[in-house]
């Protein structure tokens, strides 16, 4: 079935784009939908762009043309945190409406990428529940997969996360005792599950779990990474489970990625399944977390990714902290203070202290945006201009500026560098 014509829900995610990738080795023709499809498209991909909290996605008309030319869909779009309405679309409206258009259009088969531990007690769980209904509703042969912790030779959220704790020095935190049971499946197994269950129908109808033989502790995956990332051994200590619950709505309010409530729910009760009966289901031999990770050696990159990751939030907030204070200064100085120095630019006393006020309340709104992680990637790309733009204006009409004893424009040098890295540790892909 190489002439298959798939298309694919969240390809442009973690998950999403080893399946992608996969399947167009296999030789598939797969069309690419997510909400951002640039990369995708540069790669090569044949791409159909849609936000799934939009609310014509939402309706079967939105899917009329991608449905009438394709013979299986694979969904594996998926939010982890995010509002109670943005859940419901993505995990349940958006697909119902494609659904709708694919039974109209006859296609074969639906394959829904779930999770496990949905049975617990939170909106994700709740919304992915619901998901798997429609599938189910809709009256066309499916698979629902649910699959263990996946890993991968990169890395993304969860997975970052494990590397990241890791390799900080000193200590290696664990949620709870550490003794939470894991049986990673790799990506690429995932996707070759994928494509078994709609090449064959053993899977029809059918909720899946695909995961790995080996089964591991938290606490020994953390372990296993640490060495593999060559790094020295240090000791585990042990987060209390409420003390984590509390990090993870600390991670919620201030948008931390992989340090939710949620991933703190799913960690809690362990991410395993059952491998004898995957394999029974499915057909499919796949290797072990051991052989995963010994699979290749971690590379610099590996390393760096995983010491940045958790620098990543500490460089916003350390930002947020500058804007802040800046502003607050900016609003509260005093204008004998700063109308002295600033006679050069021209301006009457009553234009200057208003663009003092008015740039102090502009960096507090940049703090603001920082603590919230208002789209983050466009909000750096402000700051560099703000910045750059305060350098050149004073450096060139106030020069003296250069060669304040306590560095004055000079620290706008590192800033601007600072701000740099920001962005760029927060354009994911």
């Amino acid at each position: 079935m190489a002439n298959t014509n798939i298309l694919l829900l969240g390809a442009d995610g973690f998950i999403g784009r080893h399946i992608a990738f996969y399947l167009r080795i296999q030789g598939y023709r797969v069309v690419c939908s997510a909400r951002n499809t640039a990369a995708l498209a540069r790669a090569g991909f044949e791409t159909f762009q849609a936000d799934l909290t939009n609310p014509a996605a939402a309706t079967p008309g939105f899917w009329e043309n991608p449905a009438a030319d394709c013979d299986v869909i694979i969904n594996a779009a998926g939010l982890l945190n995010g509002t109670d309405s943005q859940m419901q679309a993505v995990h349940i409206d958006a697909p119902a409406a494609l659904y709708s258009a694919a039974k109209k259009h006859r296609v074969s088969k639906l394959i829904l990428i779930s999770a496990i531990g949905i049975e617990a007690d939170t909106p994700f769980g709740a919304t992915k529940s619901k998901g798997e209904s429609a599938v189910k509703n809709s009256t066309l042969p499916y698979v629902i997969l649910r699959p263990s912790l996946v890993l991968a030779d990169t890395s993304y959220g969860g997975s970052s996360l494990l590397r990241a704790l890791s390799a900080l020095p000193f200590i290696t935190p664990t949620i709870g005792t550490g003794a939470q049971e894991f049986n990673p499946i790799h990506a690429n197994e995932l996707a070759k599950t994928v494509e078994a269950a709609f090449l064959h129908d053993k899977m029809d109808d059918q909720t899946v779990f695909p995961c790995g033989p080996e089964r591991v502790t938290q606490k020994h995956i953390l372990a296993a990474l640490q060495a593999w990332l060559g790094r020295p051994k240090t000791r585990h200590i042990a987060i209390p489970l409420p003390l984590a619950h509390i990090f993870g709505w600390i991670g919620d309010r201030l948008k931390l990625g992989p340090i939710s409530k949620t991933a703190v729910t799913q960690i809690e009760q362990g991410v395993s399944a059952d491998y004898t009966a995957f394999h029974k289901q499915s057909g499919i031999k796949v290797r072990g977390f051991s052989q995963i990770l010994n699979a290749r050696p971690a590379g610099a990159q590996d390393l760096w990714h995983a010491r940045l990751y958790i620098l990543r939030p500490v460089v916003r907030f350390a930002l947020m902290f500058m804007w802040l204070l800046s502003g607050l200064v900016g609003l509260s100085i005093p204008p004998e203070i700063f109308l002295s120095d600033m006679a050069a630019l021209g301006l009457s006393d009553t234009t200057l202290i208003t663009i003092a006020r008015g740039a102090g309340i502009m960096d507090i709104g940049i703090a603001l945006g920082l603590l919230l992680a208002w789209k983050l990637p466009y909000l750096a790309l402000l700051q560099l201009l703000i910045v750059a733009v305060y350098t050149i204006i004073f450096g060139l009409v106030i020069p003296i500026l250069w060669l304040e004893p306590y560095g004055g424009l000079l620290k706008n040098i590192p800033v601007l560098l600072l701000i740099l890295i920001h962005h760029i540790l927060e354009v994911e892909r």
